[in-house]
């Protein structure tokens, strides 16, 4: 998948947790959970979420790749082989 086809799957996500979310709105190397007021169960979620869309195994220890929102796509493009 290519960097916009999976941001706008993570925005998707973000939908079905934190509707009040606007991925757009964040800088790329904010804070996701600190930009968009997400607790740690929310943050779980979105994790679950990728999992789930994009059938991609996200160990707790990649956790801390996915914080910023540069971060996060990096990380998918290279786990879908975009």
């Amino acid at each position: 998948m290519t960097r916009e086809e999976l941001e706008r799957v993570v925005a998707d996500v973000l939908a079905g947790i934190a509707p009040e979310a606007d991925l757009a709105s964040v800088k790329p190397a904010e804070d996701l959970r600190e930009a968009l007021d997400l607790d740690s169960m929310d943050f779980l979620n979105l994790v679950i979420g990728l999992h789930e869309r994009l059938g991609i195994d996200i160990p707790e220890a990649d956790y801390p790749k996915l914080f910023s929102k540069e971060g996060l796509l990096a990380y998918l493009v290279t786990k879908t082989g975009g």
